[in-house]
């Protein structure tokens, strides 16, 4: 018998029965009553105060303001998955529009350097946000992996209003987290940023320099 099948033996024999987990007061982490409009407030106010920007667009319309960000960042080349349908709806937009569309469902062996070096931007969906951090949250599958996030000097981010959640309790609750934890989320407030030992912040360092969220409205 190893010694982790010992422990694990020891602890099913114990003598006052089996262990069960104490219960928990959730309270401190949930429980806001933020009204939507109240969500998205916080959500813009705390995203901002770390450069992130927010432009607001009608959901039918969100495509245009899209054009008009890859205009004022000049953006000649964006990398965007297939398959969603932000992703759809943006390559039927920008058919058009002077973009060179990056496709980015490929090893990152094949376009390493081509993404590092080249890519301008990178688009995205998002699942949600927090209201009370100011965070995106993201679940990277293979159509959006999470280097088109990560990499190029700006992100773009399209976020549905209605999926703001008051906290992160509020997110793992609501998604049903404990029957299926997602392998690999992200949870993004603003550019990439980071501090020397001085505590100066400089943005940008070790992944994008600018984030624009696209908030779409119902």
């Amino acid at each position: 018998m190893s010694a982790r099948d010992a422990i694990l033996k020891r602890l099913r024999e114990r003598a006052d029965g089996a262990l069960s987990a104490p219960d928990s007061d959730f309270a401190v982490v949930t429980g806001r009553g933020w009204s939507r409009d109240e969500r998205l407030a916080r959500f813009e106010r705390w995203i901002g105060s770390v450069h992130g920007e927010v432009v607001h667009a009608a959901e039918e319309g969100w495509t245009d303001v899209l054009a008009k960000v890859l205009v004022d960042k000049g953006v000649r080349r964006l990398a965007l998955g297939k398959q969603h349908p932000v992703a759809v709806e943006a390559r039927r937009a920008l058919v058009n529009a002077g973009v060179e569309l990056v496709d980015v469902d490929r090893d990152i062996e094949q376009w390493q350097h081509e993404q590092f070096n080249d890519v301008d931007a990178g688009l995205t969906s998002t699942r949600g946000a927090i209201a009370e951090t100011g965070s995106l949250w993201l679940w990277p599958t293979p159509d959006e992996p999470r280097l088109i996030s990560l990499v190029p000097p700006l992100h773009i981010a399209v976020l549905d209003a209605g999926t703001l959640e008051d906290t992160f309790f509020d997110v793992i609750e609501k998604q049903g987290w404990k029957n299926g934890m997602p392998t690999n989320a992200l949870l993004i407030s603003g550019p990439s940023k980071t501090a020397d030992i001085e505590q100066t912040l400089a943005y940008g360092v070790h992944g994008p320099r600018e984030l624009v969220v696209i908030v779409r409205h119902a």
